[in-house]
């Protein structure tokens, strides 16, 4: 996935649902904040959208550009769509969103979630494969850790000797 395949989700993600702010809450948000990420960060086919103003409408963007569909087919990458209220995430995140609207995007907004928000995210998750995508973040210099231990305990639900036990996985 790249930055230019991120704005065509995105462009094609709004003109499905006509909501014309998306968030982009999986591995590939992180091209909003560094459009030329490493490749380690990019291997991904997919990109998960939740529509901001119209969270319903996420399985009518699956449906038309999900796994398998023409869109896939075609270009190479599909959109799974996503229930936002189903990410585990810190408090804040909707504030620290970084925001991808261009030319490219055509008028709709891709709302992708801070880099630290999308490292507490993955953590959250325990997947292998999203500690490895943390832990890439980390050799980068992408995110901080001590920004990512401060929002760890804001996460709902998430006691603290949880978030204690996350930080030893990725230390």
């Amino acid at each position: 996935m790249n930055r230019a395949q991120l704005e065509h989700a995105i462009r094609a993600s709004g003109a499905i649902s006509g909501d014309r702010e998306l968030y982009i809450v999986g591995s590939q948000s992180i091209l909003g904040s560094y459009p030329d990420a490493p490749p380690d960060l990019c291997r991904s086919r997919e990109v998960d959208i939740a529509p901001k103003n119209h969270p319903e409408l996420e399985a009518l963007i699956e449906g038309s550009i999900g796994e398998l569909s023409p869109f896939h087919v075609t270009f190479g990458f599909y959109v799974e769509g996503v229930d936002i209220d189903g990410i585990a995430l810190p408090a804040g995140w909707r504030e620290r969103v970084v925001i991808v609207d261009n030319p490219n995007t055509n008028g709709y907004r891709g709302l992708c979630l801070d880099p630290v928000d999308l490292a507490v995210a993955k953590l959250v998750a325990r997947r292998e494969k999203d500690l490895e995508f943390v832990r890439v973040m980390l050799c980068e210099a992408m995110v901080a850790p001590p920004r990512i231990w401060e929002l760890l305990p804001t996460v709902p639900g998430l006691g603290s000797e949880e978030a204690l036990a996350l930080i030893h996985l990725i230390s």
